[in-house]
C-alpha cells in the first residue's frame, strides 16, 4: 500500500514539475515573441527572426497552438521585409491554417493581410486585393480598428500599384483618419507616406512632399527605420520630378544607407535604381550605370530565390524599370552591344529557366504541370536549376550565325523603341524606331497598343479595348481604293523603315523578329510598305521568337528529337459541349474545318479525328507519339482552372464532367517529342503579355518539348486555312524549311480570288525552330473553296461578312455596279437583304468564296443582331460610305438613300 502511495505521489509530483516547467517555458516563449516584435518595429529584421524562431520551437514543444501561429505569422513578416517572399508566403499559409483551426478570427485576419502584402511584393496585385478584402471584412466584423486601418491602407497601396490613384487616395484617407483616431502612430506614418506617393503619381509633387515630410518626421520619432528609409526614397523621387536633382540624390543616398543597415534588399535595390535614374537625368552616366547594375543584381537575386515560376514572372514586372534605364544609359554611351545584352537579360527569364529544366533535365514531364499548380515547384532545400540567363553579345552573334538568319530585337524604352539587327555574319547594328509618324498623329508610345489593335480592325478583325468594348475604326484608317491600309503602313514606317537597308535582299533569307510587350500583337507579315504597297511577307521570310535565348534552346532541343517519331495527328471540328455554344462563348461548329482536316490528313497519309471522336482524352493520348500535330478547332483565351495561364483548345466532351477543353495547364503535363505543332484555331497565338513573353498556349507547347509551333493571331477562316495549310505541308515536302514553306503558303492564299485580305492569309506565325522537315506527302488537288452559305449563318452575319469582304478585299473591283443592284428598300428585313446578297454572289465565285471565309471567321462568337427596322437604313449607309471610299460615281437622285430626320 505504501509503495502504491509513494508511486502516485511521484507521478503527481512529475506532473506538477512539468506544469511549472510549461509555465516557465511559455513565459520564455512569450518574452521572445515580444522581443521579436520590438526588434521588428525597429527594423532589426534578422534579430527578430532569431527571437521568433526560438519562440516557435518552444511553443511547438509545449503545444501552444496560438503561440505557434503568432510566431509563424511574424516570421513571415520578417522574411517579407528581407525580400524572401516565397518563404514568407509559406509561413503565412501555415499560420493561417492554425488560426482557422483554433478559431482565432483576429489571427486569421492578420494572416490574410500579411499574405496580401507578400503577393503585393510579387506584383500580383489582384491576388493581394482579394486577401486584403477578406482581412477588412473580418476586422470590421470583430471591431478591430487597427486591423481595419491596416487593411484599408493595404488596399490603397495595391490600387496605387494598379494605377488607380483616386481609388487609392480614398482608401488611404480612411486609413489615416482611423490611425489618428486610435493613436496608431506607425499606421499614421505609413498612410501619410502612401498618400504622398499617390499624389506624386498624379504629378502633384508639392502635395506629395508635404505628406512625405510628415511621414519622415513620425518615422524618426518612433524609431521606424524602414519607414524612414522609405520616406527618404519617396522624397528623392518627388524632388527628381521637380528637377532638383542634387536634393534628390542626397535623399536617395540616405535611403540607401538605411536600407543596407537594416537588410532591406528590396529597399536597397529601389534606392540604387532611383539613384541611377537621377544620375541619368544629370548626364552622370558612369555613376548611373554603376548604380543600375547593382540594383539589377539584387533584383535578380531576389527573383532567383523564388521557386514558383508564376511568382518569378510577376515580380519581374515590378523590376523592369531597372532594365529599361540601364539600356538607356548604355545607349547614351554608345555601348550598343552591351545594351543588347541587357535587353536579352530583361526578357523571358522565367521562360528560359523553366525551358532549360524541362528540356535538359530528366524526370520532369508530367510533374511540371502539378508543380505549377502548387505554390512551390520544388522545396526550399532543392532549389530549381538556374539556367545561364545572361547571354553575351558574342553568344548572340554565334546564335545568328548558326541560324543563318537576320535577327531583329525590339525593346520598348518609353518614349523610344530601340532596335538591334544581328546579321547572319554576326555583325550587330543599332537603330531607333521612327516615331515621327506617331507624332504627326499627335500620338505617343502610350497609344501604340491601340494603334496595333486598330491595324487589325482595319483588315476586318474584331478587337476589344481594355473595357471589353468593340473597337471602332476612324474612317481615315480604313483601306482606301488603292488597297492601302494606313495603319499597316504606319507600323511599317515605325518598325521596319529604320532598318530596311539592313534586311536581306533575297526573299528566302530568314528574318526572325523578337518583339517586346505589345509588339507581339503586330501582324508582321501584313505590314505594308508605303512606297509600293507591298506586304512584308512578299519580300521576306518571317518567323518570331520570344527571345534570342529561347530561339537557341528550341534549336538545341530539335537536334535531340529530330526523327524520333514519324506519325501525324490531325484533328478537325470536334463537336462542342453545349456550354460552349451558349453565352458567353457562342461557338459554332465549323464544317469547313472538318474538310480542311480531312484534306490535310490525306496529304499526311493518316486519318483525321473529327466530331465526337476528337475527345480530350483521345487527343492527349495520341499526341504523345507523333512527329506532327495539326489541330483545327476553336481556341479560347480563358484561364480555365485558374492556373494563371490563359488559353484552351476546345475538343469534344467525353462525359458530363469533361467539357473537352484542353487547358494550357494540361499541355504542361505532357512530355512531347513532336517536331512541330500547328494550332489552326482562333487566337492561339495570343495570351497574357508580360516581360517574360506571351503566356499562353504557344509557350506551353514549347515548354512541353515542341521546338516549332505555328499559332494564329486571329481566326482567319477555315476555307483560307485549308488552302494555306495544305500548301504549307506540300511546300515542306518540296524541301522548303518551315519558315519558307509558311511564306509561300501565305502568298499562294493571298493570290486566291476573294482571299487577298491580310485577314485571310496573315494570321499564322511560326515560333521557334525553322529547319526543314522532310515529308512524303500524298499529292492532292485543291478543291474549289466555295459552297452555299452555311444554314447556321444568320442574315445579319451574311450582311456583316459581305461588308467585311467589301472593305478589305480587291475582289469587288470589277463589280462596282453592285452598289445599285443591292441597294435595300426601306422595308427590307435582314433576311431579305441576305437573300439578295446570296443570289447576287451565285455567279461570282471569288466574292462567294470570300464571304464564306468571313462567315467562318465569325465562328467564334458570331455577330450581333439588329432590329429589322434599322437594317435597311444601315445597309444603305454602309453602301454609300464604301461608294465614296472606292471613288465610284455618286448615285443618281432617284437611287440615293433618303435623308434622315
Amino acid at each position: 500500500m505504501f509503495n502504491w502511495l509513494s508511486n502516485m505521489a511521484e507521478k503527481l509530483l512529475g506532473v506538477y514539475r512539468k506544469y511549472l516547467a510549461g509555465i516557465t517555458l511559455k513565459a520564455e516563449a512569450d518574452r521572445l515573441l515580444n522581443l521579436g516584435i520590438e526588434q521588428y518595429n525597429k527594423s532589426q529584421f534578422r534579430a527578430a527572426l532569431q527571437s521568433w524562431q526560438q519562440a516557435l520551437t518552444i511553443y511547438r514543444e509545449i503545444g501552444d497552438r496560438q503561440g505557434e501561429a503568432n510566431s509563424l505569422g511574424n516570421l513571415g513578416n520578417a522574411y517579407d521585409s528581407l525580400g524572401q517572399y516565397q518563404v514568407a508566403i509559406d509561413y503565412h499559409q501555415q499560420s493561417l491554417a492554425i488560426e482557422r483551426e483554433i478559431g482565432s478570427r483576429q489571427g486569421e485576419a492578420n494572416s490574410l493581410g500579411s499574405l496580401g502584402l507578400a503577393y503585393q511584393s510579387l506584383g500580383q496585385y489582384q491576388v493581394a486585393i482579394d486577401y486584403h478584402q477578406q482581412y477588412l471584412a473580418i476586422a470590421r466584423e470583430i471591431g478591430s480598428r487597427q486591423g481595419e486601418a491596416n487593411s484599408l491602407g493595404n488596399l490603397g497601396l495595391a490600387y496605387r500599384s494598379l494605377g488607380q490613384y483616386q481609388v487609392a487616395i480614398d482608401y488611404l484617407q480612411q486609413t489615416l483618419a482611423i490611425a489618428r483616431e486610435i493613436g496608431y502612430r506607425q499606421g499614421e506614418a505609413i498612410s501619410l507616406g502612401n498618400l504622398g506617393n499617390a499624389y506624386d503619381s498624379l504629378g502633384q509633387y508639392q502635395v506629395a512632399i508635404d505628406y512625405l515630410q510628415q511621414y519622415l518626421a513620425i518615422a524618426r520619432e518612433i524609431g521606424y527605420r524602414q519607414g524612414e528609409a522609405n520616406s527618404l526614397g519617396s522624397l528623392g523621387i518627388a524632388y527628381d520630378s521637380l528637377g532638383q536633382y542634387q536634393v534628390a540624390i542626397d535623399y536617395h543616398q540616405q535611403s540607401l544607407a538605411i536600407a543596407r543597415e537594416i537588410g532591406d534588399r528590396q529597399g536597397e535595390a529601389g534606392s540604387l535604381n532611383n539613384l541611377g535614374n537621377t544620375y541619368l537625368q544629370t548626364n552622370q552616366l558612369a555613376e548611373a550605370e554603376e548604380n543600375l547594375y547593382a540594383s539589377m543584381q539584387i533584383k535578380e537575386t531576389l527573383r532567383s530565390e523564388l521557386t514558383n515560376y508564376d511568382h518569378k514572372v510577376s515580380i519581374f514586372e515590378t523590376q523592369t524599370a531597372t532594365y529599361r534605364l540601364l539600356q538607356e544609359v548604355l545607349v547614351a554611351q554608345n555601348k550598343f552591344d552591351t545594351a543588347l545584352e541587357i535587353s536579352e537579360r530583361g526578357r523571358t527569364r522565367a521562360f528560359v529557366e523553366l525551358l532549360t529544366k524541362t528540356l535538359f533535365t530528366t524526370n520532369v514531364g508530367a510533374g511540371l504541370a502539378e508543380d505549377l499548380k502548387q505554390e512551390q515547384i520544388t522545396s526550399q532545400q532543392n532549389p530549381p536549376l538556374e539556367a545561364n540567363v545572361n547571354l553575351s553579345s558574342v553568344q548572340i552573334q554565334q546564335i545568328a550565325e548558326s541560324q543563318k538568319a537576320t535577327i531583329i530585337e525590339y525593346s520598348i524604352i518609353n518614349p523610344d523603341i530601340y532596335i538591334w539587327v544581328i546579321l547572319p555574319n554576326g555583325e550587330i547594328a543599332f537603330r531607333r524606331a521612327n516615331l515621327e509618324p506617331l507624332q504627326q498623329l499627335n500620338q505617343t508610345l502610350d497609344d501604340l497598343e491601340s494603334i496595333i489593335l486598330k491595324s487589325r480592325v482595319s483588315i476586318g478583325i474584331e478587337e476589344k479595348d481594355a473595357d471589353g468594348q468593340k473597337i471602332q475604326l476612324e474612317s481615315e484608317f480604313k483601306r482606301d481604293n488603292q488597297g492601302r491600309y494606313p495603319l499597316l503602313q504606319l507600323l511599317y514606317e515605325i518598325l521596319i523603315s529604320p532598318i530596311a537597308d539592313l534586311l536581306p535582299k533575297h526573299p528566302n533569307a530568314k528574318v526572325i523578329f523578337i518583339p517586346h510587350y505589345n509588339l507581339f500583337l503586330v501582324p508582321f507579315p501584313a505590314l505594308q510598305n508605303p512606297a509600293d504597297g507591298s506586304y512584308l511577307i512578299e519580300n521576306h521570310t518571317i518567323l518570331t521568337a520570344p527571345s534570342i535565348q529561347i530561339l537557341d534552346l528550341t534549336h538545341q532541343h530539335h537536334q535531340n528529337i529530330r526523327g524520333l517519331n514519324q506519325a501525324a495527328l490531325v484533328v478537325g471540328d470536334p463537336i462542342l459541349d453545349p456550354k460552349f455554344s451558349a453565352d458567353p462563348y457562342k461557338l459554332k461548329p465549323i464544317p469547313a474545318a472538318k474538310e480542311a482536316a480531312q484534306a490535310i490528313a490525306a496529304l499526311l497519309e493518316t486519318e483525321a479525328i473529327t466530331g465526337e471522336k476528337a475527345t480530350k482524352a483521345v487527343i492527349l493520348d495520341r499526341i504523345l507519339g507523333v512527329r506532327i500535330a495539326h489541330i483545327s478547332a476553336h481556341g479560347l483565351l480563358d484561364d480555365f482552372g485558374d492556373s494563371g495561364i490563359p488559353g484552351a483548345i476546345i475538343l469534344a466532351p467525353n462525359s458530363a464532367t469533361d467539357d473537352g477543353a484542353i487547358r494550357a495547364i494540361d499541355i504542361l503535363a505532357l512530355k512531347l517529342n513532336s517536331e512541330i505543332v500547328v494550332l489552326s484555331a482562333c487566337s492561339t497565338g495570343k495570351g497574357k503579355i508580360t516581360g517574360d513573353g506571351i503566356i499562353g498556349l504557344s509557350r506551353c507547347f514549347i515548354l512541353a518539348g515542341v521546338p516549332s509551333v505555328i499559332v494564329s493571331l486571329w481566326n482567319m477562316g477555315a476555307l483560307s486555312a485549308k488552302l494555306l495549310m495544305t500548301e504549307f505541308y506540300q511546300n515542306l515536302e518540296r524541301g522548303m524549311d518551315r519558315a519558307a514553306a509558311l511564306r509561300y503558303a501565305m502568298l499562294t492564299t493571298k493570290a486566291e480570288e476573294g482571299l487577298d485580305s491580310p485577314a485571310d492569309w496573315a494570321a499564322f506565325t511560326l515560333i521557334g525552330e525553322t529547319e526543314s522537315l522532310s515529308l512524303n506527302t500524298r499529292k492532292i488537288e485543291q478543291q474549289e473553296l466555295t459552297m452555299p452559305f452555311s444554314p447556321e449563318s444568320t442574315p445579319q452575319e451574311i450582311i456583316d461578312a459581305f461588308f467585311k469582304l467589301l472593305e478589305t478585299s480587291n475582289v469587288f473591283s470589277n463589280y462596282l455596279e453592285f452598289m445599285e443592284e443591292l441597294k435595300a428598300e426601306p422595308a427590307d428585313s435582314a433576311q431579305e437583304i441576305a437573300k439578295k446578297i446570296e443570289a447576287w454572289c451565285k455567279d461570282k465565285l471569288g466574292i462567294e468564296k470570300g464571304i464564306n471565309n468571313k462567315l467562318c471567321q465569325m465562328g467564334a462568337g458570331g455577330t450581333e443582331s439588329k432590329p429589322d427596322e434599322e437594317v435597311a437604313r444601315e445597309f444603305n449607309d454602309r453602301l454609300l460610305e464604301n461608294r465614296t471610299r472606292l471613288g465610284s460615281p455618286p448615285p443618281s437622285s432617284s437611287s440615293g438613300t433618303k435623308d434622315k430626320n
